[in-house]
């Protein structure tokens, strides 16, 4: 039987109905499903009106990596995060970074376990500072993280997620209380690009829950891919600076990621000048850290102060080559900066 598979668990957010369906309450897509089929994740299955989650400690990747790569800039700089992922996806991105796991549906009875203790004391045996999952979409590895957080949060490790924000907010609520520090929030787009290329999914949802978390206390910085023909029209870029603006303030950190052909969408490179168009328009617009990504030694890698320009933190791709940020505080005009140290 499946259930006695240890990567096979039952899931903790979910409502079983009297025909034997299962409402799950994961992610906002709210899956109704029916005994014996799984949801649209393919991660959680309804076993005789219960729902069990298909990946418990079932890792498709378990490295120690720089913060800076998630991409935080704010968060512990210069720290690593061991980081790991499962499989599959609640989204359905034709341009994704990551497809070789977010595209694989799990496999319980060829899965290899590897308990939560495992995960935290490999961390510590590396000497990372923290927990993170990420490569793929870490919501669908949720009563793991639980745990991992848990036990990480016991021996002084922080936890964080690189997510599409597509979760409940009982999800998020539960992270937050097992030790989820940090959130990184990847923003595709306006709604028509969430209700055309990702199955109906709704843009609002992403704002809410990056505004949820903010005012949880969690630690909240936006990524946002701009892909060629996509999202990288100017009255886009215009509109989402705005939308981060409006639900975040300017103070949370905003990413720019230089999009690169992958999976099913194979148009050009993003061109450096719309990378640079979307900095200077952010800036413009009154966002204190905006950032480029995926342009390697990039002067717009940097931190500088929003108040005097003094550059804070110098970066050379996922490395940082120089701090003179001093007490979190500019070393010039003495401003407090906002970030986790």
């Amino acid at each position: 039987m499946l259930t006695n598979l240890p990567t096979v668990k039952e899931a903790i957010l979910y409502e079983s109905l009297k025909d034997g369906r299962v409402r799950c309450g994961l992610c906002e897509r709210r899956c109704l499903i029916p005994p014996g089929e799984s949801g649209f994740c393919q991660t959680r299955l309804n076993i005789e009106g219960r729902l069990y989650t298909l990946v418990y400690g079932d890792l498709s990747a378990l490295e120690s990596r720089p913060i800076e790569i998630k991409p935080f800039f704010h968060f512990h700089p210069g720290s690593s995060a061991l980081t790991f992922s499962t499989w599959s996806c609640n989204f359905t991105c034709p341009w994704c970074q990551n497809w070789h796991l977010s595209k694989k549906a799990p496999n319980p009875k060829g899965a290899r376990y590897i308990p939560p203790e495992r995960v935290v004391a490999t961390a510590r045996e590396c000497g990372d500072e923290g927990l993170c999952v990420s490569f793929q979409e870490p919501t669908l590895l949720f009563e793991y993280a639980l745990e991992v957080f848990k036990q990480g949060k016991a021996q002084g490790l922080y936890g964080s997620f690189v997510s599409n924000g597509y979760l409940s907010l009982d999800a998020l609520r539960m992270l937050k209380k097992a030790g989820m520090e940090a959130i990184n929030i990847d923003i595709k787009g306006d709604k028509e690009l969430y209700k055309g290329y990702l199955q109906g999914a709704k843009e609002e949802i992403i704002w809410r829950n990056a505004r949820a978390a903010k005012e949880m206390g969690i630690h909240v910085e936006i990524i946002h891919l701009i892909v060629t023909g996509l999202n990288d029209q100017g009255d886009k870029i215009k509109r989402l600076i705005q939308k981060h603006l409006d639900n975040l303030g300017p103070e949370t950190p905003l990413h720019f990621t230089r999009y690169f052909p992958a999976y099913h969408y194979h148009q050009p490179p993003t061109p450096k000048g719309i990378m640079e168009f979307a900095y200077t328009m952010a800036k413009e617009a009154g966002i204190y850290y905006p950032y480029l990504g995926n342009i390697p030694a990039y002067r717009y890698e940097n931190t500088y102060c929003p108040s005097c320009g003094t550059l804070l933190i110098e970066r050379i791709g996922y490395q940082i080559r120089k701090k003179w940020l001093r007490n979190k505080k500019c070393p010039h005009c003495h401003r407090e900066i906002e970030v986790i140290v």
